[in-house]
Parts: structure tokens; C-alpha cells; sequence
């Protein structure tokens, strides 16, 4: 009995099955298999199992860019283009050209007519061998940058550049575990257009976009927390914070005490300066696993254990002075 005589449905969980080597290898055997191995449902099973964590929205966006272009106009013709213009696709050597896009496709030589054809799988080899830098965020203490990375598959790591008067080196040994995808669709210049601001409480959990007083330095996403206002006893019952026109942001990783720990902004979401920083748009965390993320990387006085065990140490001491 031949493997192509199988009822679909069984023929594709064999191909479910597979590693992405062995599809490679099946979609070889004849064209029917060549075509159904490559579908991109198929390859993408296995993007998101690999790459699910570091590669989000805006990548699948940017290598839309980079396949449809190849498609149309032929790899020889963009490689001609390329040395007319910076861009953000073909070989270069020394210092990086100036990208009109947020990726890099350093080499599209790979994606000849029958892989340009296959989007997920042409994408699948292209970051295994490196050849596309990604937009990503690599988590730096309490806050995210954004970064182009690629992958090295000789040691399981990543390397990234940061734009900032140049693309710059970042590192060459990032771990997986310190990467994500880029959770909103907003370049580290632009100011993110807030959507959550009059929702916002006491307790609330956020990222909020920070960076230093000048106009050329990008946004980081810093990690925060909103708090209470001044006048307010931080009764729940009595608490009106959440509809003053003014949010208090509280950066945890800040002693009690800081002047760096709580900062006053309006909740119109315009950028709202001090004298040495400047804070952008604010995103508002819905996940737990984000939140706990986050707090896993809070130095170890200002974890939610460390505050329970103050709260308790306070409770005991009025309960002695009764």
C-alpha cells in the first residue's frame, strides 16, 4: 500500500509527526508529498514550538515584507537594488546600512521560486541559519529593549544590535531565556498610543516606556506598578485614584525613599518630561505569566513574599504594643 493511498486525515498526522529534517526529506520523494510537506500549516507547528516565545507579530509582519519582495521582483534584481541603496535585505561587510525596515534578511539566495512559495518554512530556515534579524526584546534588570537578533545554531544563543547612532553590538551570547517577542506593534522611537489609561487603578500592573532626556535616544519598556495618591488612605473601599487626572507610577526595583521609586504622570498618554527622563505610552498587564515574570526579576526586598513577610512583621508589632 502506498503512503499516498492513506486518507488525508492519517497522512497528516504522519506528516505532524515529523521533524522538520525529516518533512525536508519526504517532500524530495514526489510532488504531491513536496507540496503537502511544505504546507505552511505544517511549518508552523514547528515555528511556534522553537520560536513561539521570541518571534511574534511584528517579525511574521516584516518577513511578509521580505518574501513578497522576493517574489516579485527576483532575487538578482534586489541584490542590484541593494548596491544602489541602503536597504534592509542582501550581504554586506563592516558597518551595517542604514534599514528602512525593522529586520534584515542578510541572504535571500536560499529562497529561490518553489520556497519563496512557502512562507512558514522558507521563515523556519532563514532563522535557523542566522540569515534573519528579527525585531525582539531582551530583558535588562526591570526593564526590555528592543533589538534586531538572529540566531547561531553552533551555540544555541543569539546575537543583537540596538539602534542607536548606529547599529550597535548588544551581545553575542543572548540566552533564549532573557528574549520575547515584542508584545505591541510600536517602534522603540515612536510614543506608544495608550489604550488602557482611564482604566488604570492602584495595583494595576503595567510597562511603560522610559528613556533618557534626549531626541535621539530610544524608548525602554520599564516595569511598573500603579499606585495610590498621596491623599488617599489606600482603603479600597474609599479609594477614588483611579478617576484623578493624575497616575502615580511605582518602580519596584526603587527603595521606599527613592526619589527615582514613584513618579507623578498625567493621564492623557503625552509624553510627560523631568529634567533628566522622559516617559512615553503605558501598557497594561492582563497575563499572570507576565506579571510573575517580572517579579521574578525584583531584588528580593521588593518580591510579593518579602512584602507579605514586612506586612505580618507590622502586624505583629501593633499586636505587642496593644
Amino acid at each position: 500500500m502506498s503512503l499516498l493511498n492513506l486518507p488525508e486525515p492519517i497522512l497528516d498526522c504522519i506528516l505532524k509527526l515529523l521533524s522538520p529534517m525529516e518533512l525536508v526529506s519526504m517532500s524530495e520523494v514526489c510532488t504531491c508529498l513536496r507540496d503537502r510537506c511544505r504546507s505552511d500549516p505544517l511549518w508552523e507547528v514547528h515555528i511556534k514550538k522553537k520560536w513561539g516565545g521570541v518571534i511574534g507579530d511584528v517579525a511574521y509582519k516584516e518577513w511578509h515584507w521580505h518574501i513578497t519582495t522576493t517574489k516579485e521582483k527576483g532575487i538578482n534584481q534586489l541584490h542590484q537594488q541593494h548596491n544602489i541603496q541602503n536597504g534592509s535585505l542582501g550581504p554586506f561587510s563592516g558597518t551595517w546600512p542604514m534599514l528602512y525596515l525593522r529586520s534584515y534578511l542578510e541572504d535571500c539566495s536560499h529562497l529561490n521560486t518553489s520556497l519563496a512559495n512557502s512562507f512558514m518554512m522558507a521563515l523556519y530556515f532563514s532563522l535557523e541559519n542566522g540569515k534573519f534579524w528579527f525585531p525582539a526584546q531582551i530583558y535588562r534588570g526591570l526593564l526590555v529593549r528592543d533589538a534586531l537578533v538572529r540566531y547561531d545554531s553552533k551555540t544555541d544563543k543569539f546575537q543583537a544590535r540596538q539602534q542607536n547612532g548606529g547599529w550597535q553590538v548588544m551581545g553575542n551570547n543572548i540566552q533564549w531565556d532573557i528574549l520575547r517577542a515584542p508584545p505591541v506593534d510600536t517602534p522603540p522611537w515612536n510614543l506608544h498610543v495608550s489604550d488602557c489609561l482611564q482604566d488604570l487603578k492602584p495595583e494595576d500592573h503595567i510597562e511603560i516606556q522610559r528613556k533618557r532626556r534626549r531626541e535621539s535616544t530610544p524608548y525602554d519598556w520599564w516595569y511598573a506598578v500603579i499606585g495610590h495618591m498621596e491623599s488617599c488612605n489606600e482603603n479600597q473601599n474609599f479609594c477614588r485614584c483611579r478617576y484623578s487626572e493624575t497616575l502615580i507610577v511605582e518602580f519596584k526595583q526603587y527603595s521606599h525613599g527613592s526619589s527615582m521609586r514613584r513618579v507623578k504622570l498625567p493621564r492623557n498618554g503625552e509624553q510627560f518630561e523631568e529634567p533628566t527622563r522622559c516617559y512615553g505610552g503605558i501598557r497594561k498587564l492582563h497575563s499572570d505569566e507576565e506579571i510573575q515574570r517580572w517579579e521574578k526579576l525584583l531584588p528580593p526586598h521588593q518580591t510579593p513574599a518579602a512584602r507579605i513577610r514586612r506586612i505580618r512583621g507590622i502586624a505583629r508589632g501593633v499586636r505587642f504594643l496593644a
